[in-house]
């Protein structure tokens, strides 16, 4: 078994956020993707504090199939430099984590 990854990606609308998560799902590099919307972002980008509403996914995946998420998310994200940032799951439900594995697994 492959080590589980969180992995989390801001989009900023609804209707990209879906489209993302659904190849995700689709292209097995993540077993589940929570759409989390109602995020406000404040950010520095080229010299100007920014504010914006965006959609919070939340990835389950593994290190084996990040390379792939990463790829996918990057082609199809629309901002110029998407936010990933995966974080090790030390521990889960062994069930869940075994689930989130075979989802992951190109069969």
């Amino acid at each position: 078994m492959t080590s589980v990854l969180v992995v989390l990606i801001t989009c900023p609308d609804h209707a990209s956020a879906d489209r993302l998560a659904v190849e995700l799902v689709e292209q097995r590099h993540a077993a589940c993707v929570n759409l989390i919307p109602g995020l406000t972002s404040v950010y520095r980008w080229a010299g100007k504090i920014e504010k914006d509403h965006e959609v919070l996914l939340v990835a389950k995946t593994t290190d084996a199939a990040f390379v792939g998420l990463k790829k996918s998310v990057t082609m199809l994200h629309p901002a110029e430099l998407p936010e990933i940032i995966a974080l090790p799951v030390s521990d889960g439900l062994t069930g869940y984590l075994q689930w989130v594995n075979a989802e992951t697994t190109q069969q």
